[in-house]
């Protein structure tokens, strides 16, 4: 339906402003990030055809380059979509965990802190939450991208930043990209590597959690 179609009071704009954000529909909000159109089409028209082929969680996949297409060649849209996407991926990141200055008490809310950010990666990442004693994250570090190996992780690199920020114990997360969140036995050689160099510095690993697809793996728990 085009938008000049839609009695004005009915419009998506008009909606929000009369009923709040929540009685949009995803096209409706998407057409009042869009602002206007592309090519002919109202900017509630393309919001219907790209949801109607993918859902938010694949366009997010998208290339900008195939992104754009999907706008009628738009570059601007698939820029706006994608800073949509991020945004929401950041939003997650602050309510979720960790930045809202709650305690971490299980591996499922490392996860929850994470998972919209590293579900996602091509390569394995791994990261380090810096704990205070109250086993609030004070920081969050990267320590090393690509397929992890002991003799390429060095604990000097886990713990310098640690140490800076005077944490009192970390946490180790990292991702598989196939989604399996199995443990290799290299990810078990890294952790006890890890572990025995905390207990040295007095700066405790407290968990290792592999975040894959919609589930997790935690080292304590197993």
């Amino acid at each position: 339906m085009k938008i000049k179609d839609i009695p004005w009071f009915n419009r998506p704009g008009y909606k929000l402003t009369r009923n709040g954000v929540s009685s949009l529909d995803d096209a409706e909000l998407l057409s009042i990030i869009f602002g206007v159109g592309s090519k002919g089409e109202s900017a509630l028209e393309l919001s219907n055809k790209l949801l109607k082929k993918h859902n938010y969680n694949k366009l997010g996949q998208l290339s900008i380059k195939d992104l754009a297409k999907e706008c009628s060649g738009n570059f601007n849209k698939a820029l706006q979509i994608l800073s949509l996407i991020e945004i929401c991926k950041r939003y997650n990141k602050l309510v979720k965990g960790g930045y809202n200055k709650k305690p971490i008490n299980s591996a499922k809310d490392v996860y929850n802190m994470f998972v919209d950010e590293m579900r996602d990666y091509k390569k394995e990442v791994l990261k380090v939450v810096l704990l205070d004693t109250k086993n609030v994250p004070i920081k969050v570090k990267e320590v090393s991208v690509g397929t992890l190996n002991s003799s390429l992780i060095h604990p000097r690199e886990v713990f310098k930043e640690a140490i800076k920020e005077s944490a009192n114990s970390i946490i180790l997360v990292h991702n598989h990209p196939s989604g399996d969140c199995s443990p290799s036995d290299e990810d078990k050689e890294i952790t006890e590597t890890l572990k025995n160099a905390g207990n040295i510095l007095s700066v405790k690993v407290l968990d290792h959690i592999i975040i894959g697809n919609k589930k997790y793996w935690s080292w304590r728990e197993n």
